[in-house]
């Protein structure tokens, strides 16, 4: 009897490593659909990919000499999102490019770590053509799309970076919510932070909320101390979607004047 229920228990838990490995990707990209098209007068177009498929973009010019942000969205987000951020960045002086994930918004594909990477590196060298230098380039990004602006600064991209809500990895967030499962063997897409930080040199900004319940803020601090020159500032009474809003204007005031160059 002990061995029919300790089989049997064996093989429940393979079976919900498998469901783990092959739906993990549905959980990680939830990707919210946009309509189509996208609003052709608010910056918004279209940036063709390797294959014939495309991914739409959110540009705001900068102004003569002025840096430009580059815009990684969260998971939950998508590329419409970030009119109101793009706006508020643009009044204080920068230009802004956001660039949508494959299979979000109303851009074809599927979503997956390297196919979100190929599009960052495309927009990025759509901005280069565009006349802005990495000098001028910010990288940003949000929840899962800081594990985008690390690796693209770990490549030699931009000349700061501002993370809101960043994680360590992926397989380090499977291991939380699903402390019963072997996520570093499961884990499809990884988005390594933690390993990255070190060989970034360039200056780190992160935000994070202290009551943070889906990225724990501990997480931001880990990711913080691996930087070799990075500012953590932390958020009292604020969550995961929230943190940037908590204080109103003020945490973007913080992060444009960052990116202008302040410390």
């Amino acid at each position: 009897m002990l061995l029919i229920v300790c089989s049997v228990l064996a093989f429940l838990y393979v079976g919900l490593c498998v469901a783990a490995f092959f739906l993990q990707r549905s959980m990680l990209y939830p990707a919210p659909k946009a309509p189509i098209p996208l609003p052709a007068s608010e910056g918004f177009d279209r940036l063709p990919l390797e294959g014939g498929s495309y991914v739409d973009v959110l540009y705001l010019p900068a102004p003569e000499g002025a840096p430009t942000v580059v815009h990684f969205h969260g998971n939950g987000e998508q590329l419409l999102n970030q009119l109101d951020l793009g706006a508020v960045f643009h009044q204080h002086g920068l230009g802004f490019l956001a660039v949508e994930y494959p299979g979000y918004g109303a851009s074809p594909g599927q979503p997956t770590e390297a196919g979100i990477y190929a599009v960052a590196e495309a927009a990025l060298a759509r901005l280069r053509q565009r006349g802005v230098t990495p000098a001028h380039t910010v990288l940003s990004g949000r929840s899962l799309g800081t594990g985008v602006a690390v690796e693209m600064a770990r490549r030699g991209h931009g000349a700061r970076v501002m993370l809101v809500s960043p994680y360590t990895s992926i397989v380090d967030m499977g291991a939380l919510l699903l402390p019963f499962l072997p996520t570093s063997l499961l884990a499809r897409d990884r988005f390594d932070s933690l390993a990255k930080a070190p060989d970034v040199e360039l200056p780190v900004l992160i935000i994070h909320g202290e009551q943070d319940t889906l990225i724990p803020v501990d997480m931001g601090l880990r990711l913080g101390a691996r930087f070799r020159h990075a500012v953590v500032e932390t958020v009292p009474g604020a969550g995961h979607n929230d943190v940037l809003e908590r204080s109103g204007p003020e945490r973007v005031r913080r992060m444009a004047a960052f990116a202008l160059g302040g410390s």
